[in-house]
């Protein structure tokens, strides 16, 4: 199978067309302005050294060239798609937490490491510990944002992960209920397959109904499972893009953020799953051990070959082809110019 990283830009042979119009005009331009000085052929005798087809042959060169380049940054691949084949498994919707409350230590000491990174930890973990499950991801702070639809692709899922960051949701604060509801929404439509949603956050909700969210997921059929990270003794958030300085109140006290276990094993109860400790060595073999009770579906999979880029061919082309414009002349070449090859001498 023959396809393009990139097919988009492929619209850009367009510009191969509007060039060899250009350069029609120019010619018929050029012409007209040759014809004031009188008749063509008689012109063409003044000028004995100008050729009059390798103009033409370094614009079909020049032409050829610029479609090689565009099927270079359109990326060509070659390779075969694998037959489908049928699985079993379960879809997890991750819901992360990115509020700002997140860069703070999610230990007692405020140097320790972030909310964040233990996030990132727990979870490449988790899908490293996945073998046919489906993965997607919800992303929140004041409102929720669908990161990554569902998908099989476990190395996409890891991808995302090392790119989360507090600056991707604009509107801050922490809400939990919403952030539940679109992972809910989120899954496919199918009443046969298991679903489970982990929420992993230090359960600082400003916006409440939280519980009543797991509880309206877990009546649909879906387990709500929670990771909760943090230090229940507080730690200070610090301001990104700046060193040592910490968000205040308005009285100008430094906020310290704290871990709320107590509203975590609420929605876990409610959601018919477990509640871990982010911190805890064994809370990733905890969740799977729960997950693992979901019983597996049946769906349809479908896996590709690697596919092997074809772009260096058509630079080469491409190369190859500006290395003979070069060479060729607007003029007559020395040892070629006494042999006319397209009309007869007497």
């Amino acid at each position: 199978m023959f396809d393009f990283a990139y097919p988009l830009h492929l619209y850009l042979l367009g510009l191969v067309v509007l060039f060899a119009l250009l350069y029609m005009w120019a010619r018929a331009s050029r012409l007209r302005k040759i014809k004031r000085f009188g008749r063509p052929d008689i012109v063409a005798r003044l000028m004995p050294d100008a050729s009059r087809y390798q103009p033409r042959i370094k614009i079909v060169l020049e032409l050829l060239a610029l479609i090689a380049l565009v099927i270079v940054i359109a990326r060509p691949r070659a390779g075969q798609k694998e037959q489908e084949t049928s699985v079993k498994g379960i879809e997890i919707m991750i819901a992360f937490d990115l509020s700002n409350s997140m860069l703070a230590s999610s230990t007692d000491d405020p140097d320790g490491i972030s909310r964040l990174d233990r996030a990132r930890l727990n979870l490449e973990r988790l899908v490293d510990k996945l073998e046919n499950d489906k993965v997607g991801m919800v992303i929140f702070a004041g409102e929720p944002k669908l990161q990554l639809p569902l998908t099989t692709d476990y190395i996409s899922a890891k991808m995302y992960l090392n790119d989360l960051s507090p600056e991707l949701i604009s509107y801050q604060g922490t809400s939990l209920a919403e952030a539940i509801k679109m992972s809910a929404e989120s899954f496919s439509p199918s009443t046969d397959v298991h679903k489970a949603i982990i929420l992993i956050t230090d359960a600082e909700d400003h916006e409440g109904a939280a519980v009543e969210a797991a509880k309206a997921a877990s009546d649909a059929g879906i387990q709500v499972d929670v990771i909760g990270l943090g230090s229940a003794k507080g730690a200070p958030i610090p301001v990104s893009g700046t060193s040592g300085d910490f968000m205040r109140d308005g009285e100008g006290k430094v906020v310290l953020t704290t871990i709320n276990e107590q509203l975590g094993k609420a929605i876990a109860e409610a959601g018919d799953g477990i509640y871990v400790n982010g911190a805890s060595g064994n809370a990733i073999s905890q969740l799977t051990d729960k997950l693992d009770q979901l019983e597996k579906s049946e769906f349809k999979r479908v896996n590709y070959k690697a596919s092997a880029e074809q772009f260096p061919t058509f630079a080469w082309i491409a190369l190859i082809l500006l290395l003979i414009d070069i060479f060729v002349l607007d003029r007559k070449i020395g040892w070629l110019k006494n042999i006319n090859f397209f009309t007869k001498t007497k």
